[in-house]
């Protein structure tokens, strides 16, 4: 197992991505503290967890990120719990409204960057006292191609997207020294709740079947298939683990191959 004895807090435990991070690191053997602003979801996760690894310990922390007195309440539980944090894996996020830029809305902006961006980077700095003092520590930031390639309408998400990559490399710079990680994963289209929804909408508003929608997304992707959600979850499990322990500052696409540099 990838991650056996480790303690890993995991944002944005919701549909898709989220809950397989937490089924992931769990199989691969870490407790996990499973964090997100809808209680009812954690639970389900957490319940989830039981049934198939019951010897993993979960934490549930009901957490909005953007309120810092609430990250801060998140890691102490955490360590009061486990009595340290070895992992952060930051997936939470507030996407803008999807529109062209000159019909954009700031304020819309300003709510996303507060959870996707400061949110993301006050938990983050939250966890750094505790990873300081055990003298390692792994960050692992969950990013999007939308940065690496723009789609017209989702200027906002991809540049809160970009403020964090610019953040993980910086950090990795910084914690280095003091033995922690910090890396981030690309993530391209992943096929799960979220996407299927696309999918299926797409399909009803055109008149087209599934599989032409699918079709067209695929087309751009070498492998020939939207990616699973947990096999993309596979690659934030790899970059907590002690076989990523000699790599800081990385940035891996996993998307299928639709971006490539």
């Amino acid at each position: 197992m990838l991650l056996e004895g480790k303690v890993s807090i995991i944002s944005g435990i919701g549909p898709g991505l989220g809950q397989e991070l937490a089924y992931v690191f769990a199989r691969e053997g870490s407790d996990v503290v499973l964090a997100a602003r809808t209680e009812s979801k954690l639970k389900e996760v957490a319940t989830e967890i039981a049934r198939l690894w019951p010897e993993r310990r979960t934490l549930i922390v009901p957490t909005d990120i953007s309120d810092r007195v609430q990250t801060k309440r998140l890691v102490d539980a955490t360590v009061a719990e486990f009595g340290r944090v070895d992992v952060l894996v930051n997936s939470a996020f507030l996407p803008p409204q999807f529109t062209m830029f000159d019909e954009a809305n700031f304020d819309d902006w300003k709510r996303s960057y507060d959870v996707t961006v400061f949110g993301t980077l006050q938990l983050t700095q939250d966890v750094i006292a505790p990873m300081k003092a055990a003298g390692k520590g792994s960050i692992v930031f969950v990013n999007s191609m939308i940065q690496l390639k723009p789609l017209p309408g989702q200027s906002g998400y991809a540049t809160t997207k970009g403020a964090l990559t610019v953040a993980a490399r910086m950090l990795a710079k910084e914690l280095g020294p003091f033995g922690i990680r910090v890396n981030s994963a690309f993530m391209g289209w992943m096929w799960g709740p979220p996407v299927q929804g696309y999918v299926e909408a797409m399909a009803a508003a055109t008149g087209r079947s599934t599989e032409d929608v699918i079709a067209d997304i695929t087309k751009d992707i070498p492998l020939g298939f939207i990616p699973d959600d947990s096999d993309c979850a596979n690659a934030a499990a790899f970059f907590a683990s002690d076989l990523a322990k000699v790599i800081t500052g990385g940035e891996l696409n996993v998307n299928g191959g639709e971006f490539m540099c």
